[in-house]
């Protein structure tokens, strides 16, 4: 997150253009990474109950094989990419932004395949409760991106200035460094030496395939369902111009970064849970679920703090455009509004994944972001509700489909909590 977040000060300081096609660009990118990628989060929970009940022989024999999957899902990521360009000529973006999300787009997907791979991997680990080196390998990547940023997008040390496309190659540069990164501790660190992870070739067989797919798909397309709201949002407030686009990607960028320390926890929630019931112990998974959703709370209300009282001091530290700082500061009091149901939303969501419920929560995403967040917000920009909202109308549709999905969250882990226990007796 830190990355995207040097990627939009660094752009956003060399000019406004840039900053709107860093906007388009990542509103297009986020949502097709994670609903291909996304379906490798599956990894967590597979691994993670296989870790609980100490089989490390098929935590190998399924990573090795899921290895294969993950190269596939990268290959057709780098190709959709590649190809992106005839979809920005029925978009309502100037030509200037479009061509340089165009270009910033082909940049980013050199490094697609590397990304994927190293996505695995860091699921692999975090299954096996293997938290920190992954925490050390995306650090050194974030620090390693700052200077590359700066360098390609300012032109600097010889190097041509190449404004929003130096950040997608600086990511491309990033992932490859975190993958060579990552299987080197592996075939290194004594912390993997049981799992045997390269100690020999796995070929995908076809109960992995449709176990991963099948466990995996309703993860990677939820995921994308709420990217796609985000990213509906930006390419709907981008009709209102960019001055408002920049705006809203700062205030984007503000809430996302604040929304790590939840999604933290919630990630964490998936792999506990998931030992848990590897180990068969119902009763402390229910327990860490309740608890991690209590935290996850008491974060949210801090958060929402902050960003309230200190929303235009955030807004300044991305950009020095006036305009653009006010608009975003106003933007920010929503972002503080949904703090609360969003970090619940989360952990409930992660306790699910640890129960390998994926499925319904995908419906539930669909339901609360695409059919209430989405239309609501974008009837309420254009005042087809009411008088025009601008962008605060698309803001208070995602505040209300991110309360909806909250509390159906909420009732469907107490269902799933309540069918585990009933089965376990």
């Amino acid at each position: 997150m830190l990355m995207g977040v040097t990627d939009t000060i660094v752009a956003g300081r060399a000019n406004t253009t840039d900053l709107a096609a860093l906007a388009v660009g990542n509103a297009i990118y986020s949502p097709l990474w994670f609903a291909l990628s996304g379906i490798l989060f599956a990894v967590t929970p597979i691994v993670a109950q296989l870790y609980g009940a100490r089989d490390f022989y098929e935590i190998g024999n399924k990573i090795r094989q899921i290895l294969w999957l993950s190269c596939g899902i990268g290959v057709l990521l780098m190709i959709i990419l590649l190809n992106i360009g005839p979809i920005f000529q029925i978009m309502p973006i100037e030509s200037e932004v479009s061509n340089i999300t165009i270009n910033y787009l082909k940049a980013i997907s050199i490094g697609a395949l590397s990304m994927s791979i190293f996505t695995c991997l860091r699921c692999f680990s975090e299954g096996m409760t293997l938290t920190m080196p992954v925490f050390f390998i995306a650090f050194s990547g974030m620090l390693l991106n700052i200077p590359l940023d700066i360098i390609l997008v300012n032109g600097l040390y010889g190097f041509p200035k190449l404004g929003g496309v130096g950040c997608g190659i600086a990511t491309s540069i990033v992932s490859l460094f975190m993958t060579i990164s990552m299987i080197t501790l592996i075939i290194f660190s004594k912390h993997y030496k049981k799992v045997k992870l390269f100690n020999k070739f796995t070929f995908t067989t076809a109960k992995t395939f449709f176990e991963f797919f099948k466990l995996g798909t309703p993860i990677g397309f939820g995921i994308f369902i709420e990217l796609s709201m985000f990213s509906g949002a930006a390419i709907i407030i981008s009709a209102l111009g960019k001055d408002i686009l920049a705006s809203h990607t700062v205030a984007i960028n503000i809430t996302s970064l604040f929304f790590m320390l939840p999604l933290a926890f919630g990630l964490a929630t998936a792999t506990r849970v998931g030992n848990l019931i590897g180990e068969k112990d119902l009763s402390q998974a229910k327990f860490s679920s309740k608890a991690s959703m209590l935290l996850c709370s008491i974060i949210a209300l801090l958060t929402t703090f902050v960003i309230f009282n200190f929303r235009n001091d955030l807004v300044a530290l991305f950009t020095t455009d006036a305009v653009v700082i006010s608009l975003g500061a106003s933007l920010l009091i929503f972002a503080a509004i949904f703090q609360l149901p969003d970090a619940v939303q989360i952990s409930a969501v992660g306790s699910l994944r640890g129960f390998k419920d994926t499925f319904a929560p995908m419906i539930l995403i669909l339901i609360s972001y695409w059919i209430i967040a989405l239309p609501l917000g974008y009837a309420m920009t254009f005042g087809l509700i009411g008088d025009p909202q601008g962008a605060q109308g698309m803001w208070i549709g995602m505040i209300i489909g991110l309360s909806v999905f909250c509390l159906l969250g909420i009732l469907r882990l107490n269902y799933v909590i309540k069918k585990y226990l009933i089965s376990a007796v």
